[in-house]
């Protein structure tokens, strides 16, 4: 069982029988009163995001969440596929459960699957991932404003907003959380 002093991000419980996890939280003392937590919760199974608040000392069960570190390996029609690299095992994951988390994933990135039951129900992305420029406008020389940004659409079709001297082809880390450029990365 889980108690409120548990929860962190990521923290997987399970209410009125479906597996949520905890996207975000605050802890609130008030001057009079008791304690409580506003908590932001997404459900496993449909992917729909709950702001609840939770009175101190309620508890949560444990999901039967189990975990496998998996390589993403195409999309096809029937969804994206990831293989076990330990067993070989394919996992079909359709594009709903997906959903935009779709535009981290490129060929033979290393993800951790989350099931529920046996079955998959998300998706652990790295902090970053590298992603390659397809799309945006070239930068014109002396156009150097201090923090001035473009759109540029990623080889997965995220749109990130990045710095002017950004190219077509350059290779970019994101990061997976907040969807937003971090940094360049050197090809070699």
């Amino acid at each position: 069982m889980y108690e409120l002093s548990d929860f962190k991000k990521g923290l997987k419980i399970l209410m009125e029988g479906q597996p949520f996890t905890v996207v975000d939280f605050q802890h609130v003392k008030p001057g009079k009163g008791n304690q409580f937590t506003r908590t932001k919760l997404k459900n496993l199974l449909t992917g729909q995001n709950r702001e609840m608040t939770f009175k101190q000392g309620e508890k949560f069960e444990v999901p039967n969440v189990e975990t496998k570190d998996m390589t993403f390996l195409y999309k096809d029609d029937n969804g994206f596929n990831f293989m076990d690299q330990t067993t070989y095992e394919q996992v079909l994951m359709t594009t709903g459960d997906v959903g935009e988390q779709s535009n981290f994933l490129t060929e033979n990135l290393k993800v951790t699957l989350l099931f529920f039951n046996d079955r998959p129900v998300g998706i652990d992305f790295p902090k970053t991932v590298n992603l390659k420029v397809a799309q945006t406008d070239p930068g014109i020389k002396g156009d150097r404003v201090t923090g001035a940004t473009k759109p540029a659409t990623m080889e997965s079709g995220l749109v990130v907003q990045v710095p002017l001297h950004i190219n077509e082809g350059d290779l970019l880390k994101i990061d997976t959380e907040t969807g937003e450029y971090s940094e360049r990365v050197t090809q070699k």
